[in-house]
């Protein structure tokens, strides 16, 4: 504790904040890299007029609740006030649409990675390049915007996302770190920059529809780890902290997604590493070693925040509908007079769960609360179904919902396991599906067939991971990649607890994933008849 008080009295401490999808969390790291204090503000996306969306003024609200939790908390412990920073790094989710005209002014709502309301955009970018652009990345909300004959696009001059305009407003400088970057609009692993070839394609295009700016005008600059991305300003610093407190002055490293910050929070950047983000969204990321043989629709290709190439699935669905579940749970034991503890409540329907057939008893459900472009769907309908002849008990039951959780992503990595023959030494998984020790990294195992570690930091998320990628530009030394720097100044060998996957329930999930498969047209009628 007295250790954590002088970093953090002598200006060494260092801040990551993540703006998630249903929180907004801060973690305080020491000189060696260890968590000493966090804060969190809870929130939510709204869906206005068929978009799904947050208010900007909402993301302010957030991140200065959040900061202030943070700073409470070091009261709390310390009994100090936090005055100086040695560094932040700001992270959100990936992806999305913030569009900017030259003043600055927001010309159309905030339109996150949730919505699948590109598809036409998806697809002739796909053609065009050669290459898959999925329908949540920045370019394909802005070529859906044009091809919508959208009237705001024509006044377009700044184009990011939540985390790129964040750190704008903090620091006054556009740029991004290349693995949000890559998010945006495909990059060129060997120049670590904006595909170049491409950006001249979509220039001709723009033109050919009339617009006269310069789609590289319009993208954040691109960073790697390490740079330097300007300093906090007196108005960041009056933001983050309008009790004028914090000092204004600190390095800001580049702003990364919330899939950069997880391969830095488990150590996942050295080639055939990979980690699995679960919470409300779930992705995978492999980093390798090869070019995939061919492009698919199903995979992303992104990168690390060192600018690697790395083969992603992502799934717009994850928790959402376990954690409904859950709450379900929490009300009927309320109606009881009973109050369930979170952690107790969690812990004891997930470990249930492993009570349960490894098949799931011919149980299914889909947890698709929004679209899901892996299995084909613009919109989703959460989703439980089962014959009359299931095995209808409470372990099934919750061992069918975490499968679910899992189902769209297993599709996905089939693709790169069983297609493309992607080779991976390491797993890890992150995320709010892994807090209940041993299940949802049970379950992962068995839907990858490989052996899956958790580390003991798997809960700070990616918050840590950008306050690491913060460390990193602040204290690497001369020529230091990220990856050593992560290996031997954080990580010092610790791969965490392994688990091996048990031929049992490899052999259950693949026969539910057969039912899973048959099922889509089942949640295709769902959505078809099920109007919002």
């Amino acid at each position: 504790m007295d250790n954590a008080k002088d970093t953090i009295v002598n200006g060494k401490a260092i801040l990551g904040i993540e703006l998630g999808s249903t929180r907004i969390k801060g973690v305080l790291i020491d000189e060696q890299n260890a968590p000493i204090a966090s804060g969190a503000y809870d929130w939510e996306n709204q869906l206005e007029n068929g978009v799904w969306t947050y208010s900007l003024d909402d993301v302010w609200k957030g991140l200065t609740a959040c900061y202030q939790d943070l700073a409470k908390d070091v009261k709390e412990r310390y009994g100090i006030p936090v005055e100086r920073l040695g560094a932040i790094g700001f992270s959100a989710m990936m992806h999305g649409y913030l569009a900017f005209d030259r003043d600055g002014k927001q010309l159309a709502p905030f339109r996150t990675w949730r919505n699948t309301i590109t598809q036409e955009a998806s697809e002739k970018l796909s053609e065009l390049f050669g290459f898959h652009i999925p329908q949540r990345w920045s370019i394909a909300h802005l070529y859906q915007a044009m091809l919508n004959r959208e009237p705001h696009v024509k006044d377009v001059d700044f184009l990011t996302t939540l985390d790129g305009y964040v750190h704008w407003q903090l620091t006054g400088e556009k740029v991004l770190g290349v693995g949000s970057a890559s998010g945006m609009f495909p990059i060129d692993s060997a120049t670590k920059n904006y595909d170049a070839t491409m950006i001249q394609k979509f220039d001709r295009l723009a033109s050919s529809e009339g617009y006269s700016w310069k789609i590289g005008d319009l993208l954040p600059k691109v960073l790697l780890a390490g740079d330097s991305a300007g300093v906090l300003s007196e108005e960041g610093a009056r933001i983050l902290d309008p009790t004028g407190t914090l000092r204004s002055g600190c390095p800001v490293c580049p702003p990364e997604g919330d899939a950069g910050t997880g391969m830095a929070a488990t150590n996942s950047v050295k080639l055939r590493t990979g980690n699995v983000s679960a919470g409300t969204s779930v992705f995978a990321m492999i980093v390798l070693e090869k070019p995939l043989k061919r492009a698919h629709e199903e995979i992303d290709m992104v990168t690390t925040p060192a600018g690697d190439a790395v083969a992603m699935v992502h799934c717009n669905n994850c928790t959402s509908d376990l954690n409904a579940w859950v709450n379900i749970f929490r009300e009927f034991a309320q109606s009881f007079g009973v109050e369930a503890d979170t952690d107790r409540l969690y812990g004891t329907l997930y470990n249930k769960a492993l009570e349960g057939d490894r098949d799931c008893g011919g149980l299914l459900s889909y947890n698709y609360y929004s679209g899901e472009h892996i299995t084909g769907f613009e919109e989703g309908r959460p989703l439980f179904v089962r014959t009359p002849d299931s095995r209808f008990t409470l372990a099934n039951f919750m061992r069918t919902n975490l499968y679910s959780s899992l189902g769209a992503l297993k599709v996905g990595l089939d693709i790169l396991q069983k297609e493309e023959d992607v080779a991976v030494d390491r797993i890890t998984g992150h995320g709010g599906l892994f807090k209940t020790k041993g299940v949802g990294q049970k379950i992962l195992a068995a839907a990858m067939n490989a052996t899956v570690s958790v580390m003991e930091t798997a809960g700070e998320g990616g918050a840590w991971g950008i306050a690491l990628l913060a460390s990193y530009m602040l204290r690497r030394e001369t020529d230091e990649t990220l990856e050593d720097y992560l290996q031997n100044k954080v990580f010092g060998g610790d791969e965490g607890v392994k688990m091996d996957p048990d031929p049992e329930d490899v052999k259950g999930f693949e026969t539910f994933m057969s039912l899973y498969r048959a099922g889509l047209p089942i949640e295709r009628a769902a959505v078809d008849s099920m109007k919002m």
